[in-house]
């Protein structure tokens, strides 16, 4: 990479840096007790009245941090998938990853009647479980990313229709709870939800850093990245394993929000330029672009919020629906 891809990186990230805290202080502002910008950053700095230091750090405060976490955690886990199987189709919604931790989370309402804790704990060790199936399933003998994708998709049409199924044999009240859990919401969210994604991006993010030079060598392909010194399988098994936890650790703080982990990593790599994967600047605009959508799902409808999975839904199944519809064109060209 050139000084100047470098460089325009770098700025990349800043403001992508920026622009997240600067949408978090918005929906930190916003609410039924609408306090403006300087109040939030005194309030946040230990200052402000009683009343705003409550509102502010035990009510608003959380559910921004883990919208930033989550946001962050799909992106990398989106930008890592996308490098491995050298696809922009690769993420943990089309992987099956998504559906796999969903199926955990819903075995946990439905069959055991869990709560919170057991949802998340079910979430993330379905979540690792598909990950190892779909692993050894893709790379039995040998694989490459389009082998990962049609496994994964093989994987989540099987687990959709087990989740249909679950659902049906739930009493109302846990499926209203299952449904509203599988859409991805950040209502309600603390600080024990903000530290599960966050304990997820402190703990894998440097391990991720390390990778990014033999990720980038990767996506040259195999025998280029072994030609290179790149331990071809440890770096692939490695990255999968980084991207898998950290999926999990999103679904189980805010359920399988959708299309984050799919669109941030491209828009990251529009916005840089630069080849290979762009692991920071993907985990910046994931962090941003989750903390939007939560902003527009709090405000959008004034006293009626909806789950942020629906804001992502709807904003990315339209890029997903663009993005097809451009390989489609440049395939005919």
């Amino acid at each position: 990479m050139t000084a100047r891809a470098r460089l325009r990186v770098v700025g990349v990230s800043a403001a992508l840096a920026v622009a997240a805290i600067v949408i978090a202080l918005v929906s930190i502002s916003g609410g039924d007790y609408p306090m403006s910008l300087p109040d939030v950053v005194r309030t946040l700095f230990g200052g402000g009245s009683p009343a705003d230091a409550f509102i502010v750090r035990e009510l608003r405060l959380p559910r921004v941090v883990t919208a930033l976490a989550v946001g962050g955690a799909l992106a990398l886990a989106g930008a890592l998938f996308q490098s491995l199987v050298r696809n922009p189709l690769g993420s943990p919604d089309v992987l099956g990853f998504t559906q796999g931790s969903a199926t955990g989370g819903l075995l946990a309402v439905v069959v055991l009647g869990g709560g919170s804790t057991a949802v998340a704990a079910g979430s993330v060790l379905s979540a690792i479980a598909t990950g190892a199936a779909i692993y050894l399933l893709a790379w039995r003998g040998g694989g490459h990313g389009h082998r990962l994708i049609l496994v994964g998709i093989g994987v989540a049409g099987i687990l959709t229709g087990v989740n249909s199924y679950l659902l049906t044999r739930a009493n109302i009240v846990d499926a209203a709870r299952a449904v509203l859990w599988l859409t991805g919401s950040l209502d309600g969210r603390g600080w024990g939800q903000a530290a599960v994604a966050g304990g997820a991006l402190v703990l894998l993010t440097p391990v991720v850093a390390v990778l990014g030079r033999a990720l980038a060598n990767l996506e040259l392909g195999d025998d280029p990245a072994r030609g290179l010194g790149v331990n071809v399988g440890a770096v692939r098994l490695t990255a999968l394993a980084c991207a898998v936890l950290l999926a999990a650790a999103a679904s189980a703080a805010a359920g399988p929000v959708l299309f984050v982990a799919l669109t941030a990593p491209q828009l990251a790599r529009r916005l840089t330029g630069a080849t290979g994967p762009n692991l920071l600047p993907s985990l910046l605009l994931g962090a941003a672009l989750l903390t939007g959508a939560d902003v527009l799902a709090q405000r959008l409808f004034p006293g009626h919020q909806l789950p942020v999975g629906v804001v992502t839904g709807l904003l990315g199944g339209g890029y997903l629906v663009l993005l097809l519809a451009r390989t489609a064109r440049r395939a005919r060209v």
